[in-house]
């Protein structure tokens, strides 16, 4: 059964006012592949564009996303963050990887918090990048790891 369908079959936001807070976590992950001749112009843990420092900029685009999910995502409940960390590294000679995670004590978990930020943030450098290649490929986004709520989830569990 899907959650945000009514039992009238009609799209609608999951009621959690029966639920209790719980701290909450979410980890998400967006591969970014920029290519050999990019990744070889990386300085100081950075690249730089003519738009400026590209994983500063993307690390604040990502938080930025973080925190506007619910205007987004339609039935994405308003959250108020506890914690958003973005972080991105160099993962081989031609990608990057960005994690996002996100916390807070609440009734609804942070998933789409952490998916968001990873997937703007990986959207950010995609802008950033273009004018250097037109090869610039998101390889994936995807849920690592989240806890509190119902279950837990770890990929790599």
């Amino acid at each position: 059964m899907l959650s945000h369908i009514d039992e009238n079959n009609q799209p609608t936001m999951v009621d959690i006012s029966d639920k209790s807070e719980s701290y909450r976590t979410a980890h998400a992950q967006s591969i970014v592949v920029l290519g050999e001749a990019i990744m070889a112009t990386l300085e100081d843990g950075d690249l730089q564009s003519k738009k400026g420092p590209v994983f500063q900029t993307a690390i604040i685009a990502g938080t930025m996303a973080c925190k506007k999910t619910s205007d987004l995502i339609p039935f994405c409940h308003p959250l108020q963050l506890e914690k958003c960390t973005i972080t991105i590294a160099v993962r081989d000679d031609e990608s990057i990887v960005i994690d996002c995670s996100c916390a807070l004590t609440s009734k609804t978990g942070v998933e789409m918090e952490a998916l968001t930020g990873a997937s703007v943030a990986a959207l950010t450098v995609y802008d950033m990048c273009k004018a250097m290649s037109k090869s610039i490929r998101i390889a994936e986004t995807l849920l690592i790891e989240k806890t509190g709520g119902k279950s837990d989830f770890n990929r790599e569990s």
